[in-house]
């Protein structure tokens, strides 16, 4: 982030950010999509990407730390570390997955705080702090930067205008269809590992409020930079239940239970 907060300012996101490249159709393909028509694909099925060695990289960063907290793989045995062209998506959210068998909600949060921490240089919240004070324009800097930058963790977004506190402002990111989310199909998981830790990363460690209201009718997902998100029991998704059939088949390996009122991993 620290290195981030050093490039040109810029409140709409370049174009050739978000063209990755041409697809075989003609059509582009937006931010590692390969879905003909550059958007996420509709609900009940599972978006098509094409991820090249950036978003391979940073997938494999975070599978990498993460995995020294995870549960052992059940049913194999890996002889050897993947190598760090080896690690895919379906890798990072297998790891995702892992990390939360034996761990209360909290413990989950925690660990993905640990996770976030390791990745920066020492002092580094403390130099956030200082070059983005809690303003609207650093509020919308971040906004601006979260659309190229990650990508590759939740797939297309668009920067959008929210109001805070009665003023008006583009801190306001719309993530179209989460791929987190989309890849889980859990719910506790997108709570616990995504929006609860990044949440309080940022108003906490970084001192800059973000709040993060995911749609679970649609998979997508808001996060609105500068606005304090409510405590846990005051949040609408610490009573939402798991996934429907719908998005069981999304993702193989489902940690869903649709019988339940609310996901048990909401409750632990």
């Amino acid at each position: 982030m620290v290195v981030l907060s050093l490039q040109p300012v810029q409140f709409s996101t370049p174009k050739h950010m978000l063209l990755c490249r041409p697809g075989s159709t003609g059509y582009p393909i937006r931010c590692g999509i390969a879905e003909p028509s550059g958007e996420p694909a509709p609900m009940g099925q599972k978006t098509k990407y094409n991820d090249g060695f950036f978003e391979k990289g940073f997938m494999t960063l975070f599978a990498r730390k993460m995995k020294k907290f995870a549960a052992p793989v059940k049913a194999r045995t890996e002889t050897k570390e993947k190598a760090w062209w080896e690690y895919d998506y379906e890798s990072f959210v297998d790891v995702s997955k892992r990390v939360m068998q034996g761990r209360s909600r909290v413990q989950q949060q925690q660990v993905v705080r640990e996770v976030l921490l390791s990745m920066l240089p020492p002092g580094a919240p403390d130099q956030f702090r200082k070059l983005f004070p809690p303003t609207k324009w650093a509020a919308e800097f971040n906004a601006a930067l979260t659309v190229p930058f990650f990508h590759w963790l939740v797939g297309p977004s668009e920067v959008v205008e929210v109001e805070i506190n009665g003023v008006k402002q583009r801190s306001g990111v719309h993530i179209k269809k989460c791929r987190y989310l989309e890849n889980s199909g859990c719910v506790g998981m997108c709570v616990n590992m995504c929006k609860f830790p990044t949440q309080d990363f940022f108003t906490n460690e970084f001192g800059l409020p973000l709040t993060m209201i995911p749609n679970f009718e649609d998979m997508s997902c808001e996060m609105v930079y500068g606005q304090v998100p409510p405590p846990f029991e005051e949040d609408p998704v610490s009573k939402q239940p798991c996934f429907t059939d719908i998005s069981m088949r999304l993702s193989a390996g489902s940690i869903a239970t649709p019988s339940s009122s609310v996901c048990p991993k909401l409750q632990a």
